[in-house]
């Protein structure tokens, strides 16, 4: 479905939840989402996971982009950045690494808006192109 993989510079994309990564929160966010998803804090979540597997069109981009996507929850991005200004940063958020930096590439209410995982495949793949 999506295109073969060009032989481009590998990227590194940073996806952080609005999610904490202890087991009880796991818990929490796994009902919420059953019980209220429209309230549920973290668009990105909801664009890239069901509320049991990853999303299929998700996992199929994932795996067709020559690109190294990285995954963090919340409080394990904020940790492991503690003293690098991300403390001010709205969550969910996309960043891309750069060196020694990360630049945003998507934001928070960027995220929030987007109604599917197409919109949000397509959006990545304008911006990645």
């Amino acid at each position: 479905m999506y295109n073969e993989k060009p032989e481009k510079l590998k990227r590194t994309i940073v996806f952080v939840y609005n999610a904490d990564s202890g087991i009880w929160s796991k818990y929490l966010d796994f009902a919420h989402k059953i019980i209220s998803p429209s309230t549920y804090s973290c668009g990105l979540c909801g664009l890239t996971h069901g509320s049991f597997l990853e999303n299929k069109a998700w996992k199929e981009f994932r795996e067709a982009v020559p690109h190294q996507f990285i995954f963090k929850y919340k409080d394990s991005f904020l940790k492991e950045m503690k003293g690098e200004g991300c403390q001010e940063l709205e969550f969910p958020i996309i960043l891309e690494q750069k060196e020694n930096r990360l630049d945003i590439l998507m934001y928070a209410e960027e995220l929030n808006l987007i109604d599917s995982t197409e919109d949000l495949v397509d959006i990545l793949q304008k911006k990645l192109a």
